[in-house]
């Protein structure tokens, strides 16, 4: 693939993976990106995963026919980019490795490598490749502390690392927003802050070109992808809705959510997003969760706690930092209703969390008192 009249893609497509990190679903597989520049002096950036070697090496050679790369620049070294540095360095011994210190000590941890062709860099070094001349800005945390993204200010191109990646391979069509929500708030969330930090950075660049190590090459409308990270790193409201979360074990919390779903639509409510979370993809119901401003929670009090993909659910929230949402609570208990109090505890370190003064406390089965109650916790939450 062509970027511009320099810059070649030499990445691969992955469909045979099932589960991203061992834990997210990629139905429409996953691309790892590498990218070479052909200038006086050739680069190559990052490798790929440990199940195409040879795929990438042959794209590697077919972008350079007879010339041999000068530089292997390595910007995230998590294995699904890093797997194939040893063996790139085994069919080309003179190539420099371009790194920074963190990620030299991490590359000693994944290999025994003792080599002495590295050229480290420092934070905003700039290293020339002939026409193209390549400045290296530390991401920390974007999402692994040794990150670092690259801009190239011949053809306006940040190599983003991870920032602005997605699930999905290249040879599959789908929406950009909806499996890049879910790859950022699933890998990248807890880490606002920092993706806040590079975006600040990003602003001071003219950039044309996004080249991050997953998913497509970004070449228009690049406005909608900084607002998207800029929307999601500090954790504001991305669509105007309600998003109800709910377990249910006979069907009376879940006959209460779609109750409480009901009365929403009829008041109005732009949008409402409802999920039964023991049987839907859990990353899909956490990206729903960071995506509206309001949120409720359905469940049944078990184990004098809460049930347990609620209790796995939130878990998730919290560990990316969960803020700035208004929260209302649906609890169901046959002797001993416990829910609504063991959520408010677990929230109760959360930043701007705010929770409707309106709950629902259902005893076993929706009752008349329970239907008053819903529709109040409807009108408070549009209010």
């Amino acid at each position: 693939m062509k970027i511009t009249e320099d810059v070649k893609y030499v990445g691969v497509n992955d469909h045979i993976l099932d589960l991203f990190e061992g834990q997210y679903i990629v139905p429409n597989g996953m691309a790892y990106n590498s990218y070479v520049i052909l200038d006086d002096k050739i680069a190559v950036f990052d490798s790929v995963d440990a199940k195409f070697q040879n795929e990438w090496l042959e794209n590697i050679s077919n972008v350079l026919g007879d010339r041999l790369p000068d530089y292997l620049i390595i910007l995230h070294m998590e294995p699904d980019h890093s797997a194939n540095i040893m063996n790139f360095l085994v069919k080309y011994p003179n190539a420099t490795l371009i790194l920074n210190a963190k990620t030299l000590n991490m590359l000693k941890n994944f290999y025994d490598f003792s080599g002495n062709n590295v050229k480290l860099v420092n934070n905003n070094e700039t290293v020339s490749l002939g026409k193209h001349n390549l400045t290296f800005v530390f991401a920390p945390m974007v999402h692994w502390p040794e990150v670092m993204v690259a801009y190239d200010s011949t053809d306006k191109i940040l190599f983003s690392a991870d920032a602005f990646g997605k699930f999905g391979a290249l040879d599959v069509e789908e929406d950009w927003d909806c499996e890049a929500r879910r790859y950022y708030f699933g890998i990248v969330g807890k880490y606002g802050m920092q993706v806040q930090n590079l975006l600040k950075v990003a602003k001071t660049l003219d950039i044309k070109i996004i080249c991050p190590l997953h998913g497509p090459i970004l070449t228009e409308n690049l406005e909608h992808y900084f607002k998207q990270y800029n929307t999601w790193s500090s954790y504001g409201v991305e669509t105007e809705g309600v998003m109800i979360a709910y377990t249910s074990v006979y069907g009376h919390t879940k006959a209460a959510a779609e109750l409480l779903a009901e009365k929403l639509k009829e008041l109005g409510c732009p949008k409402v997003a409802i999920s039964d979370l023991a049987r839907e993809d859990m990353a899909e119901c956490v990206e729903d969760a960071f995506r509206y401003g309001k949120i409720v929670l359905a469940t049944t009090t078990y184990n004098a706690s809460i049930f347990p993909f609620m209790n796995e659910f939130i878990n998730h929230l919290l560990e990316r930092n969960f803020q700035n949402k208004k929260i209302g609570i649906i609890e169901n208990g046959s002797w001993a209703p416990t829910a609504a109090k063991i959520i408010k505890e677990k929230f109760a370190t959360s930043k701007n969390i705010t929770f409707t003064d309106a709950t629902v406390k259902i005893l076993s089965a929706i009752k008349l008192e329970n239907e008053v109650e819903i529709e109040n916790l409807a009108d408070e939450i549009l209010k």
